[in-house]
C-alpha cells in the first residue's frame, strides 16, 4: 500500500463504568470502552489466558434477554469464526457471562475508512484501489466459504496503524448464503441503508452480489468523498437505491478517470445479474481497470466540486477496535503525517456513458430527467414503501410468529405444526442413541423463539442409533479389507492367520464379528487371513494292516483308495502290499492309493490217494506243492494210503502236502 493510505493514529477512549474492570468468562478483563453499535458495544479487553489484547463485542443487555436475538448472535459468531484471512478481523471466542452475550475478536488498533475519508476527502485513484483490493480479497474469502457480509461500509473497514494493513470487520451480521432472510428478529433491515442493494430493500434477500453493490458504493465514496445517495429519512435513501442509478464519480470529482466511472457503474447496477458474480470477480475487474491507468492518472489529486468538501484536517485517534462506530472528525495526533493538499475543483461531468473493457455501462440517472415531478413521485414512493413496510412487519409475511414445540413428533407432524405457524421446515438428520428413528430431536430456532413468518426452521430428525454393518471382505486381500472396514466407519482389530484349503494365501478367510453385524462407530473388527492349504505329511503303511492305513490317512484329510487287492506270498492277507505315494507332503483331498494283500495264491489239492508214491509226488509237485512222505511199515507196497491236507481242498501254492505210503 502506498503512503497515501498508510495512517498512524490513536483514538481517545470512553469508559463504560459498569463493565470497566469486569472479567468475562473468567478470562477477558475489560480495560476500556471503544464504541457502541446498533446491537452491541465494543470494549478493549485483555485475554488473561493468552496475555493479549482483544476486542470484546458485548450484546446489549436488553437484547440478551431476547432468545431470538441470542440465537442469531450465536449463529453470527459461528459464521464469522469460519473465516480465516489476513484481511478479515478474526473471531476468537463466543460465550455468555451472567446474562451478557459476547464475542472475543482480534483487536486492530488503527483508523476506519470513514475517518480516513473525513480527514482527507476524496482519495486518489491509487489510494482508492490500494484499499479496495484487500477489501475485495476479504469479501472473496467469505464468498468462497458461503458467507455474505451484508453490512459492507466504511465503518467496517480498518487501516491498521503502523503498516496500513486493511482489515474488514463486523462479519457479525453475516449469514450463510443459503439463509435468504435479511431481516432481524425485530423487523429492522440488517445493514446500513446507505449501502443496501435494491434487492435487499425490495425483496429482503442478499447474496454475494449485494456485497459487490456495497463495495461499488464505497469505491464511489472514496473517489468522491461523498455518499452516492443521501436523504432526510432512511426510507427516502432506500427508495433511491431501488429507483435511481448511481451517478458517475466524475460528475462530482472531475478528475476521476472514465475507467473508474465504468467500474462503479458495473458494481452498482440495479440488476444483480449485471454485476460481477462475487467479490473475486469484481477484484478481477478492478485489476483490469487499474492496469489501464497511467501513473499520472493513478496519483492525480481529486478535482471537482466535491474535492473541496473533504476534511482539510487530520483525525486524532487513540485506538479503535475491530468493530468501530462512526466518530466525529478529530485532531491529528502528534507525529502523524500531514495530508496532501487538495486541488481546486474543475467541473468535468462526462457527456458520454463510460466503457469498461469494451462494454458500455449504463449510468443513466432517472431522477435527473424527471423535472419538478420527481419530488412528488418520490413522496408518493416513500409513502408507498412506508405502507408496505408497515403491512409487511405487522400483518404480512414479515410479521412475527413463534416457533412451535415439535420434538417427539415425526417430521410430517412437525412440518404441519410449522406450517400452521406460517413457517417453513428444512429437514436435517442426525444419529441419536435414545431418540427413535424418524422422530424430531430439535429445531433451530428453538421452540418458543419469535421469528418472522416465512422463516425456514431447521428440523433435526433422528436417524436412530448410529450403527454400521460389518462389510463382506471374505476373499479380499488384507489391505482391501482394512480399507473397506475403515470406510464403513469401523476400525480394524487383530489380524490372525489360519490355513484354508479353499481360499488362497493372503486373502481374508473370515471376520469377527461376522459379516452384516450392526456395530457402533469405531468398533473393532478382527480379521482371519488365509495361510493357504495346510500341508499333510504322508506316513508309509506298507506291510501294515490296510484298515489301520485307511483310518489314519482319511483322518488326515486325504482321499484313500484301498479297493485294489493282490496275492502275496510275503505279505499277510489284509496288509498293505504297496502305497502310492508312500511318503512326502500332500494337501487335504489329495489321493493315496493302497494295494491290499489277499495272501498267497490258493491251489486245489489233487487227489493222489491210492496212487504209487512216485506218481503222487509228481502230481502234487506239478500243482505247485511241496511233498513230504511218511512210510508206514517200511512202505513196501509204495502205495499212497492218505494225504494231508486232504484232496480237493484249496491250499496256498508252495505249501507242503504230507503223504502216508504203505
Amino acid at each position: 500500500m502506498t503512503s497515501e493510505t498508510s495512517y498512524t493514529l490513536r483514538v481517545s477512549s470512553g469508559v463504560t463504568e459498569s463493565l470497566l474492570g469486569r472479567v468475562f468468562d473468567g478470562r477477558y478483563r475489560v480495560l476500556s470502552h471503544i464504541a457502541d453499535g446498533g446491537m452491541a458495544s465494543v470494549y478493549l479487553a485483555l485475554d488473561t489466558r493468552l496475555d493479549r489484547d482483544v476486542a470484546l463485542k458485548v450484546l446489549r443487555h436488553d437484547l440478551a434477554q431476547d432468545d431470538a436475538f441470542v440465537s442469531r448472535f450465536k449463529r453470527e459468531a459461528r459464521s464469522a469464526a469460519r473465516l480465516s484471512h489476513p484481511n478479515v478481523v478474526s473471531v476468537f471466542d463466543q460465550g455468555e457471562d451472567d446474562g451478557h452475550m459476547f464475542l472475543a475478536m482480534e483487536y486492530v488498533p488503527g483508523q476506519t475508512l470513514r475517518e480516513v475519508m473525513k480527514a482527507e476527502g476524496p482519495l486518489t485513484p491509487r489510494a482508492t484501489l490500494d484499499i479496495m483490493g484487500p477489501v475485495l480479497q476479504a469479501l472473496g474469502a467469505a464468498h468462497r466459504g458461503g458467507i455474505i457480509h451484508r453490512d459492507v461500509k466504511p465503518e467496517n473497514i480498518i487501516l491498521r496503524e503502523g503498516d496500513g494493513t486493511v482489515k474488514v470487520a463486523d462479519f457479525g451480521l453475516a449469514r450463510a448464503v443459503s439463509n435468504q432472510t435479511s431481516h432481524s428478529q425485530t423487523g429492522v433491515l440488517l445493514g446500513t441503508v446507505a449501502y443496501l442493494s435494491p434487492e435487499q430493500v425490495e425483496r429482503g434477500i442478499a447474496d454475494a452480489r449485494s456485497d459487490v453493490y456495497a463495495a461499488g458504493l464505497i469505491l464511489f465514496e472514496m473517489l468522491t468523498g461523498t455518499k452516492a445517495f443521501t436523504g432526510d429519512t432512511p426510507i427516502h435513501i432506500a427508495y433511491q437505491h431501488v429507483h435511481g442509478s448511481i451517478p458517475a464519480p466524475s460528475s462530482r470529482v472531475s478528475s476521476v478517470p472514465s475507467e473508474l466511472d465504468a467500474l462503479v457503474a458495473l458494481a452498482t447496477s440495479r440488476d444483480p445479474d449485471q454485476r460481477p458474480h462475487d467479490a473475486e470477480d469484481f477484484l478481477a475487474e478492478v485489476r483490469k481497470s487499474r492496469a489501464m491507468l497511467t501513473a499520472t492518472e493513478l496519483d492525480r489529486r481529486p478535482e471537482g466540486p466535491a474535492a473541496l468538501g473533504g476534511g482539510a484536517s487530520t483525525v486524532a485517534v487513540e485506538r479503535t477496535s475491530a468493530l468501530p462506530v462512526q466518530h466525529e472528525p478529530r485532531h491529528v495526533a502528534q507525529g502523524a503525517r500531514p495530508l496532501p493538499p487538495v486541488a481546486l475543483p474543475i467541473d468535468r461531468t462526462p457527456t458520454t456513458p463510460p466503457v469498461l473493457h469494451g462494454r458500455v455501462v449504463d449510468t443513466y440517472d432517472e431522477d435527473e430527467r424527471r423535472g419538478p415531478w420527481r419530488w412528488i413521485w418520490a413522496a408518493l414512493g416513500v409513502a408507498l414503501v412506508a405502507g408496505l413496510a408497515a403491512w409487511w412487519f405487522l400483518a404480512g409475511p414479515g410479521s412475527p410468529t413463534v416457533v412451535p414445540q415439535t420434538t417427539k413428533l415425526t417430521f410430517a407432524q412437525a412440518q404441519t405444526a410449522l406450517e400452521r405457524a406460517h413457517l417453513g421446515a428444512e429437514q436435517v438428520e442426525s444419529f441419536d442413541e435414545s431418540v427413535p428413528k424418524g422422530i424430531v430431536m430439535s429445531t433451530d430456532p428453538g421452540a418458543g423463539q419469535e421469528v418472522r413468518r416465512g422463516t425456514d426452521v431447521k428440523v433435526t430428525v433422528s436417524k436412530g442409533p448410529e450403527r454400521y454393518a460389518v462389510p463382506n471382505v471374505v476373499k479380499k486381500s488384507a489391505a482391501e479389507a482394512r480399507d473397506q472396514i475403515t470406510a464403513a466407519k469401523l476400525t480394524v482389530g487383530t489380524t490372525k492367520e489360519a490355513f484354508d484349503d479353499s481360499i488362497a494365501a493372503g486373502l481374508v478367510v473370515g471376520v469377527d464379528p461376522k459379516v452384516g453385524t450392526q456395530l457402533k462407530r469405531g468398533t473393532k473388527v478382527n480379521l482371519v487371513v488365509s495361510k493357504g492349504r495346510q500341508p499333510i505329511q504322508v506316513t508309509d503303511f506298507t506291510n501294515k494292516p490296510a484298515s489301520e492305513a485307511v483310518d489314519a490317512l482319511s483322518k488326515a484329510g486325504l482321499e484313500v483308495d484301498a479297493t485294489e487287492q493282490a496275492n502275496s506270498d510275503t505279505v499277510a492277507k489284509g496288509n498293505v502290499i504297496s502305497q502310492s505315494p508312500a511318503g512326502g507332503t500332500l494337501f487335504k483331498g489329495d489321493p493315496v492309493k493302497l494295494v491290499v494283500s489277499k495272501g498267497p495264491v490258493l491251489v486245489k489239492v489233487p487227489d493222489v490217494q491210492g496212487k504209487q508214491e512216485a506218481e503222487a509226488k509228481a502230481i502234487l509237485e506239478g500243482a505247485g506243492f511241496k511233498v513230504v512222505v511218511e512210510r508206514f511199515m517200511g512202505g513196501i507196497f509204495g502205495t499212497v494210503r492218505s494225504q494231508e491236507p486232504g484232496a480237493n481242498t484249496e491250499q496256498p501254492k508252495g505249501s507242503t502236502i504230507k503223504l502216508v505210503v504203505v
